[in-house]
């Protein structure tokens, strides 16, 4: 987060401790905890992440970079290319370059990463990003496209702009920003179509379409991407519609999204009326589970999309934001936490029969929840020091799982799952087309970046 960001929140907190009556923090922290912290973890984004993962992700026979990479951190498989994982590694090695300016390497890794993009994922015919390609970059099946992935390709193209001052990057943001404005967005409903074919046409769900596919639905997933890529294209181009697209999201998200409880619903009919199966059998619920339940790692990470966004777009002392962001934080504490060992499980359903109880469906504990959490845990912890949930404990607590069973210290990167619930995660792949290290760049730099300003 850029120091300016850290001045705006602490003015916030500020704010916010007149508002409330301290309460006893359980966990004290200094100024030199925080800064040795923060030195751990920059080293271990830097030699754990960064570095194992560049150069030996780019590949230098067909351009962008590859992604599958065994245990051991090999490369495996056919490379084909996604433009998800294409866009997190050049949003990466952007990020990294402004990180470390001093070594140019990072640099030419994102000038590398970003040619691919330019002149293979993106669809010159028809516009928008392709959504698969080959490791040449030919494209894979029909050459449709989602909104999903068009964001990201915005996220990464605008975050490299930021970082290079390539005037091709701006112009493609430009362009990948107004093919959204064309093609998916919703000029009745607001927010955007998540499925299109090749040529932007909206895929609307059909009588044939079956009752577990997320054809034809909006979805939180997309919007809060969209949303993200919007923060991040409003730094570069401060477009007046851009500024209207992410208020709009940051509205529909923290406003229409977010249920009482504090949880994301997941999926959406076009005029916004929620996709639910909770009145249905156990079986069906089960069986649309994709569709239908409390996915802790989500809430977690909007709670912090939504903050961000609120802080770029300019909305002053925005309580209400940052309350609803404390409400999606509080719940996910109270009903997906472990407790023991720390770490947020992957999934809840709230079942009619039982009353209003949560009950876990997935106790594994996927590594890109634990790293969104890190970032968010600490943020709350310096806007409410003084809460009874004791955020900065919940925080070091998140921390010591991380690096106890989710970092591979012998070969690099993290595990996809933590070790306590699933130790074959030790086995898998480190890397693949959804997993490219972006919730961990972000998180760690992030957290370095609070706990050495806020440390002063």
């Amino acid at each position: 987060m850029h120091r300016k960001h850290l001045i705006h929140l602490l003015v916030i907190a500020i704010i916010l401790s007149f508002c409330k009556t301290p309460t006893p923090h359980s966990t004290a922290h200094t100024p030199k905890e925080r800064l040795a912290l923060a030195d751990t973890l920059e080293q271990l984004l830097k030699s754990n992440l960064v570095d194992t993962w560049y150069p030996a992700a780019i590949d230098t026979q067909y351009g962008g970079y590859l992604s599958a990479f065994n245990a051991q951190f090999k490369p495996v498989g056919n490379q084909d290319k996604m433009i998800v994982s294409q866009a997190r590694h050049l949003w990466n090695n952007a990020k990294a370059s402004q990180h470390w300016p001093a070594e140019n390497k990072y640099q030419s890794f994102a000038r590398h990463g970003f040619a691919f993009l330019k002149d293979k994922m993106w669809d010159a015919e028809n516009g928008g990003f392709f959504w698969q390609v080959d490791r040449a970059g030919k494209p894979r099946g029909d050459s449709s496209k989602t909104a999903y992935g068009n964001a990201f390709g915005l996220y990464a193209v605008s975050a490299y702009y930021l970082a290079s001052k390539d005037p091709e990057a701006l112009v493609l943001a430009k362009k990948s920003f107004n093919w959204l404005e064309q093609h998916s967005h919703d000029p009745i409903h607001k927010g955007y179509y998540q499925h299109l074919d090749k040529t932007g046409k909206i895929q609307p769900r059909l009588k044939t379409t079956p009752s577990t596919a997320e054809l034809g639905y909006k979805d939180q997933n997309s919007s809060i991407h969209l949303l993200e890529a919007f923060t991040e294209l409003y730094q570069i181009w401060p477009d007046p519609l851009v500024k209207t697209r992410l208020e709009e999201m940051i509205y529909l998200i923290r406003d229409k999204m977010v249920n009482e409880k504090g949880n994301l619903i997941l999926f959406f009919q076009p005029d916004w009326i929620p996709v639910s199966f909770r009145d249905s059998s156990r079986a069906s619920i089960q069986k649309h589970h994709n569709l239908d339940h409390v996915s802790w790692g989500h809430d977690i990470e909007t709670a912090y999309l939504l903050m961000e966004a609120s802080h770029i777009v300019g909305w002053k002392n925005d309580q209400t934001t940052w309350r609803i962001a404390k409400k999606m934080t509080d719940q996910c504490l109270a009903l997906g936490w472990d407790d023991q060992a720390g770490g947020f499980y992957d999934e809840g359903y709230f079942f009619k029969e039982d009353a209003g109880k949560i009950t876990v469906t997935q106790d594994t504990k996927n590594w890109w929840t634990q790293a969104e959490a890190l970032n968010t845990l600490l943020i709350m912890a310096d806007l409410y020091p003084n809460d009874p949930l004791d955020y900065y404990g919940k925080f070091k607590k998140e921390w010591h799982y991380i690096n106890t069973y989710l970092i591979d210290h012998q070969h690099g990167e993290w595990y996809d799952s933590g070790l306590d619930k699933d130790p074959k995660s030790a086995e898998r792949n480190k890397g693949h087309i959804w997993k490219a290290g972006y919730h961990q760049y972000r998180s760690l730099e992030n957290c370095v970046g609070r706990l050495r300003g806020s440390g002063h």
